[in-house]
């Protein structure tokens, strides 16, 4: 069995806890998700199956949805409610002005990564130096909001935004850095991830499922690797060089044109070989094949 489950994960358990409850279900030690969602958090978790292991990279750099719930007032040390607060600010920002800030974080910006986060300095998580009561340096990065946008007030001091976001964005970073911009402060309450690219919650399985279907029926919902290659360019190989493309012989072409030359998905005799790279230079043109994929 080799594709990738898009789950939907509930509440209270860690990613690596979904991807032990594939291995006991399926009864297979390959498998891996594409990006931690925090306990707290629910929503889409792609979770890739045999050989779809090997394509998880391209899945976790896929652009993120989520729908956020936070709430003014107070700040926690993890930035979500499971920590420890840390400030209070009786400053409640109004509707109008919420919405207005929230214009300020559309595009790209820089965003300080939460303390509690498993991003490595000198190899070591932060979330382990905040353990130990350790601070590190954190360096802002570059990230990109598509959209920003209020859903509901639910309260006057709670509200619900949708945010669609490029990958590494931390939506507990951002929702601190809106209630230091109306000089208060913000805690993320809830967070669902609706959509990881073209995987959505419409298309998932839950934990319900994983538990009363069989693997038969649950075959159905295994998207195939190729297919979950949705921005990958194709390239066709003539069937004659079938036993040479599934060796990794190189293939020498004419000149051609790829947006994107280092992702391509790779076909011959109707079937998906793997992922390669068109590689030109003075001497030569043609494909390489950097994984093959093809089902056993």
């Amino acid at each position: 069995m080799n594709g990738v489950f898009v789950f939907n994960k509930p509440k209270g358990i860690t990613s690596h806890d979904v991807v032990y409850l594939f291995r006991k279900k399926f009864n297979i030690k390959k498998v891996g998700h594409t990006g931690t969602l925090d306990p707290i958090a629910t929503g889409v978790l792609p979770i890739c199956i045999g050989k779809g292991t090997k394509i998880a990279q391209y899945i976790s750099s896929d652009n993120k949805e989520y729908l956020a719930t936070f709430q003014f007032g107070f700040e926690t040390d993890t930035l979500d409610v499971t920590g420890k607060t840390i400030k209070y600010n009786d400053v409640v920002p109004s509707l109008e002005e919420v919405v207005l800030a929230l214009k300020n974080f559309q595009g790209q910006i820089y965003q300080k990564p939460p303390m509690y986060s498993a991003l490595k300095v000198n190899g070591k998580k932060l979330y382990e130096f905040a353990r130990e009561g350790i601070e590190v340096e954190i360096k802002p990065r570059l990230i990109e909001i598509e959209k920003i946008s209020l859903i509901e007030q639910m309260s006057k001091e709670t509200f619900k935004i949708l945010v669609k976001c490029s990958s590494g964005t931390y939506i507990r970073s951002l929702i601190r850095d809106i209630g230091h911009l109306l000089n208060t402060c913000a805690t993320m309450v809830e967070l669902k991830r609706t959509r990881t690219g073209i995987f959505n919650l419409e298309d998932s399985i839950d934990e319900n499922d994983l538990k009363n279907l069989s693997v038969k029926e649950l075959e159905k919902f295994l998207i195939p690797i190729d297919k979950a290659l949705y921005n990958f360019e194709s390239f066709i190989y003539p069937d004659e060089f079938y036993d040479k493309v599934i060796n990794g012989v190189f293939y020498k072409t004419t000149k051609l044109n790829f947006e994107n030359p280092e992702m391509l998905k790779l076909y011959c005799k109707n079937k998906f070989i793997g992922i390669g790279e068109y590689k030109e230079d003075e001497n030569t043109m043609g494909i390489k094949i950097k994984k093959r994929l093809i089902g056993e």
